[in-house]
């Protein structure tokens, strides 16, 4: 975090991340892949440092470090990781904790391709993944395997029914890092590193860059962790683009006000879908009916929720699309019918048409040493 780490939110939002500025208010893109070196020493020192910003822009880059320093000022983290996106983070931080015999808990409610990541390349690189009822009190702790679960992973609120995982009860898992898709959260909804979750994971595709022109994920969490996630990721070569993150930092300077704005709308159709004869259900925790209501309130949630789905009298519940026939995961959800189904304003839906919506999800935290395995990530440092 930075020095201003003791203003407000808000205000950390549009003064962090200006550590490439010089005396420029806004961060130039440094469009550079590799830096030159002052001697054949200095070269060496900098291929084998954690990150550098001028050395070679797959290690790092002073326009990517200036958004993921922004990431971490906001999400309360000592550390931020960029990605090419956030399914790059994903990987990163899968391959990067877990090898070949290593175990996974994962909350069904989730979105659809990390469902198919974990059941597909991940599956074949010898790692398993257990699959839980992430509302359901007791599960995820259950479903460890003492010495071989190396990371739980839940999705809150969920992509696209935002169910509500308990952040405290996950926090509070001893033995495997634990993880978090914040994506339709972002940092101003929820910080779960201060439930005591490891890592924090977006898509700042979605609602951090928040304009529908960059494609970025992001991991925060503790520096230790994160260093260790850096030296795998530089060889998985999921590098994010300067000019994106120069875009995504631009969103962040807008995200607080964005977002309230965001949740108000959505505050207000989720309740006119409430009381309309034709709705049999809107899931919007923001809902004082909604049965996780009192949680979302507990995680900060309730001026978050972007957007919410509603069934309608006829529509009969059916896979989500985002997991149809991707086996085994089997989750069902009710589905957004017609064009107050979501609001847009979160930039989360990336489509909504008359019977499908289709949206996305990714943040990380502080790590807790503790009975828990190491990570197998070796990198070139």
């Amino acid at each position: 975090m930075s020095e201003n780490s003791s203003h407000k939110q808000a205000t950390r939002a549009i003064s962090s991340g200006r550590g490439a500025n010089d005396r420029g208010l806004s961060v130039p893109i440094w469009a550079t892949a590799v830096w030159e070196s002052d001697s054949a020493d200095h070269a060496y020192d900098m291929a084998h440092s954690v990150g550098p910003d001028e050395f070679y822009s797959r290690h790092g880059n002073p326009t990517v470090s200036a958004f993921t320093d922004a990431v971490a000022d906001i999400e309360g983290a000592e550390e931020a990781l960029a990605f090419a996106s956030g399914m790059g983070a994903l990987a990163s931080v899968v391959f990067a904790l877990c090898s070949t015999g290593s175990h996974i808990v994962a909350t069904t409610q989730i979105y659809g391709t990390t469902a198919t990541f974990l059941n597909g390349p991940v599956a074949r690189m010898g790692i398993e993944t257990t699959w839980v009822n992430g509302s359901e009190p007791g599960a995820m702790a259950a479903a460890v395997i003492p010495g071989r679960t190396m990371l739980v992973i839940a999705e809150t609120p969920s992509n696209p029914t935002l169910d509500i995982v308990d952040l405290d009860e996950l926090g509070a898992i001893k033995g495997p890092f634990t993880m978090v898709d914040s994506t339709l959260a972002t940092p101003f909804g929820q910080q779960p590193i201060r439930h005591g979750v490891d890592l924090v994971l977006h898509s700042a595709t979605k609602g951090i860059a928040g304009h529908n022109d960059a494609t970025l994920g992001v991991v925060s969490g503790e520096q230790e962790l994160l260093d260790d996630i850096w030296r795998y990721g530089i060889l998985h070569g999921a590098s994010a683009s300067p000019f994106d993150a120069m875009l995504a930092l631009r969103g962040i300077r807008t995200l607080d006000v964005r977002q309230r704005r965001q949740s108000d709308t959505a505050l207000d159709i989720a309740s006119r879908l409430a009381s309309h004869s034709a709705i049999t259900a809107v899931h919007y925790p923001g809902l004082p009916e909604h049965p996780q209501h009192d949680r979302a309130a507990s995680h900060g949630l309730l001026n978050a929720s972007t957007f919410c789905a509603a069934q309608p009298l006829s529509a009969a519940p059916r896979p989500s699309s985002v997991n149809r026939g991707r086996q085994p995961i089997q989750v069902s959800m009710k589905m957004p019918v017609g064009r107050w189904a979501s609001t847009l304003g979160s930039f989360a839906c990336q489509s909504v048409s008359k019977t499908s919506m289709t949206c996305g999800t990714i943040s990380i935290t502080r790590c807790r040493r503790s009975e828990r395995p190491e990570p197998v990530a070796q990198g070139c440092v």
